[in-house]
């Protein structure tokens, strides 16, 4: 399986242990500035609010800071 869990840190958050945010997600698509939709392999549909910050697709990871 190729999919991803999506994870939410703060802003200025040093590390990387985020929060989860949306598991096996397939879809990542730009909605606009620092909005992205993302769906997952079960058709749940979530809106994000932030930027990537850092993607780890060995481990299936992106990680993604929310906006002030």
């Amino acid at each position: 399986m190729c999919e991803s869990n999506i994870y939410i840190v703060a802003p200025g958050q040093e590390d990387d242990a985020g929060v989860l945010f949306l598991e096996a997600v397939d879809e990542l698509l730009p909605e606009g500035d620092n909005a992205w939709r993302v769906t997952s392999i079960f058709g749940e549909q979530k809106i994000l609010n932030g930027r990537i910050r850092s993607m780890h697709l060995v481990d299936h990871r992106i990680i993604f800071e929310r906006s002030t």
